[in-house]
């Protein structure tokens, strides 16, 4: 078990050296540090002197990724590229181009996005679950076929429309929550309810199709067919027998969310003004501060890894038949 956790953290370096590339990439094809310099600086200071100067002070006054200048290793260390990614494998986030620290804005971010996110994936877990499995008991029946369709249903209404008409329907209508807003601590509560609720709602179509398809393919297994035939309820099927046979998909598709637990969500923070990490994420991009995006990208990406490695550590405790070498 030991080997197979070192193989994969070494397998992660070039995993996160690509990432962080590919991040490079598409920021710089779409700015250059002229237009960074402009977006920090604002119309009233810009000249050709505010921006080489800030360039300079900031560090992108380098070639991007080889410089002429320099001979031997020097040509790939002496580039924005180098100087900027080396530091983040140390989880030295350094400051943003506003001048404000990025690991103490990570770590008082992270916790709005925790709050809102670990309900939101926890509630709609067990709801998605649930309702599918009440699907497949009612399987082959006209109501069945009444909730795959209000299933596609919710899969095709976009995001927004469940934010917009959420928030005029409970807090315009009803008055019963804040519109947008954070506080700390228990009196949170009063302000994440509905973006929470809303979360669970966005999620339920497609998540209840994957988990009723998963099922109904473990339902027509020789072992559920075996335990029917043997007298056993339908209940005690679903719930001793298929349930448990699909635990490993069903842990693989939680692990894609295990970055959003602290990454947060980008719309749903923006539009409920909840400070978490998802809108520290908006922010940068509109102010084009690359040192936050490359932060928030690398911090992704090892929560990714790092969720990978830990299903299949979990793979060995729901089946024994899997083995980590």
């Amino acid at each position: 078990m030991l080997a197979y956790i070192i193989r994969r953290l070494i397998y992660a370096i070039p995993i996160l050296i690509g990432v962080n590339l590919i991040t490079f990439l598409l920021f710089f094809v779409v700015n250059s540090p002229d237009d960074m310099a402009r977006a920090q600086l604002g119309d009233k200071y810009v000249t050709e002197e505010a921006i080489e100067l800030w360039k300079e002070t900031n560090g992108y006054h380098q070639p991007l990724f080889f410089n002429h200048e320099e001979e031997g290793l020097k040509a790939l260390t002496e580039t924005i590229f180098f100087n900027k990614s080396i530091s983040l494998f140390s989880f030295d986030f350094g400051r943003s181009e506003s001048g404000r620290d990025i690991t103490s804005d990570v770590s008082q971010r992270m916790w709005p996005s925790v709050m809102f996110a670990l309900p939101t994936l926890l509630i709609g877990l067990w709801v998605n679950i649930s309702i599918a499995l009440l699907v497949v008991m009612i399987r082959n029946t006209g109501l069945e076929k009444v909730f795959v369709v209000s299933f596609v249903g919710l899969m095709s209404v976009s995001y927004l429309f469940y934010i917009i008409g959420g928030q005029y329907l409970v807090t315009r209508l009803w008055n019963l929550v804040p519109v947008s807003g954070f506080q700390p601590g228990l009196g949170s509560f009063r302000f994440l309810i509905l973006p929470v609720v809303i979360g669970v709602i966005a999620g339920t179509g497609a998540g209840v199709r994957l988990y009723r398809t998963l099922f109904l393919e473990e339902a027509n297994q020789d072992y559920a067919r075996t335990a029917r035939a043997k007298g056993v309820s339908e209940v005690s099927v679903l719930f001793r027998h298929i349930l448990p046979n699909t635990m490993i998909p069903i842990l693989t598709n939680i692990v894609i969310v295990i970055p959003m637990l602290f990454m947060g969500s980008l719309v749903m923070e923006s539009f409920f003004g909840i400070p978490g990490l998802g809108s520290y994420m908006i922010d940068a991009l509109k102010s084009q501060d690359f040192a936050i995006v490359r932060t928030m990208v690398f911090i992704g990406s090892v929560l990714y890894i790092i969720g990978l490695i830990a299903t299949d550590i979990s793979y060995t405790l729901v089946d024994p038949r899997v083995r980590l070498n």
